[in-house]
């Protein structure tokens, strides 16, 4: 199984604009960080984590041409606003793309962009939109997702509620506040957990770096990458300072795991 890392960036993105801090200004180009989004694939199956505003740039820099389906953790802008770009796939496809998530995030998407999900909307001929279907999940609960297993992990964001999830041995938690104790058992036994690390600071809506590396500890995995980072870590500096076995992510890492 193998996770590749589209976006590990924040809602800003990195470099932020207008800021022209060490971390903007860095040479190292794992400092340059589009928002975030992942792809786990296994067996030829390739499952899409959210869709950032730079979706289409993400996939052409890893080659990734298809996808079989999008998992949503929740329907803020930064991890949404580039669902126009599965046109080129559901277009390839012939068929709608499946799309599960929160039922809450659902129902926002549909009423967001309806000209996808309204089939009484149709296209003229010569031109194209995107194709997609959705269906909600339910936290703990098990279900297929192009021949893999998958199960939701709900976690605190604000007032939001958001969508982790566990696919085989890989643990993908963006934009929590916390793991509560359900959520940890679900994730117990991953190889590889991907948590959230905003500021070292406490932050209302998101782990801090201390917040999430306690989490890490809490959830046992052997492979820890923090994603969702500020233009206030540098990654050479985070590296450097991190326990063993917990790492920055950054755009275009790619993980493996046996399975």
């Amino acid at each position: 199984m193998k996770l590749t890392f589209l976006g590990t960036g924040t809602s800003f993105g990195v470099p932020q604009i207008g800021c022209a801090c060490e971390v903007c200004r860095s040479d190292d180009p794992r400092d340059k960080r589009t928002r975030v989004g992942a792809v786990i694939e296994e067996s030829g199956a390739r499952i899409l984590i959210d869709a950032p505003p730079e979706l289409r740039l993400q996939l052409i820099a890893n080659r990734i041409a298809d996808v079989d389906a999008v998992l949503f953790t929740h329907d803020h802008a930064d991890h949404t606003h580039g669902i126009d770009d599965i046109r080129a796939i559901s277009l390839r496809r012939g068929s709608a793309l499946p799309m599960y998530g929160p039922a809450e995030t659902l129902t926002l998407l549909r009423n967001r962009f309806g000209y996808i999900f309204d089939q009484s909307i149709r296209v003229i001929p010569g031109t194209s939109k995107p194709e997609a279907s959705l269906t909600s999940v339910i936290p703990g609960e098990p279900f297929r997702v192009a021949g893999l297993d998958v199960v939701a992990v709900e976690v605190p964001h604000g007032r939001a509620r958001v969508f982790g999830y566990r696919v085989g041995k890989i643990g993908y938690v963006t934009d929590a506040k916390s793991l509560p104790d359900a959520a940890v058992d679900t994730l117990r036994g991953v190889d590889v957990l991907v948590l959230n690390a905003l500021f070292r600071t406490e932050h209302p809506t998101h782990l801090s770096l201390s917040e999430a590396v306690e989490t890490a500890r809490r959830v046992g995995a052997a492979r820890t990458y923090f994603t969702h980072l500020t233009h206030q870590n540098a990654h050479a500096v985070l590296e450097a300072e991190l326990p063993d076995g917990i790492h920055p992510a950054f755009d275009g890492l790619q993980v493996t795991v046996d399975e």
